[in-house]
């Protein structure tokens, strides 16, 4: 079973998933990595579930044009989302604050 290892606000969460998770979906239903995971949409629209990939990614898919569309060059960053993402090894995520753009 994969082992996700997430890092946020300078804690670490780790636990085992089923081989083809998706961590948006556990956390919906109130399994890891929730409360911890921030998300809203499931569908790669918002963006809110970014993650930068620490470790595993080469396990992963190419990302798909979602994730292209939203993360732009935070891609080249080694971001993915988590929601369009489903695990069949190990991974090691960390999910940093959200930067919000100041309004003038």
């Amino acid at each position: 079973m994969p082992k996700v290892t997430f890092h946020k606000n300078g804690q670490v969460f780790v636990d085992e998933v089923k081989p083809e998770t998706n961590l948006v979906v556990r956390a919906g239903i109130k399994q890891f990595p929730y409360p911890n995971l921030r998300y809203e949409c499931g569908m790669g629209k918002c963006s809110k579930c970014a993650c930068k990939v620490l470790a595993g990614a080469e396990h992963l898919p190419p990302p798909n044009w979602k994730e292209k569309k939203q993360l732009g060059e935070r891609l080249d960053q080694g971001f993915r989302l988590a929601c369009q993402i489903w695990l069949t090894h190990d991974i090691e995520l960390e999910q940093p604050e959200m930067v919000v753009a100041a309004c003038s």
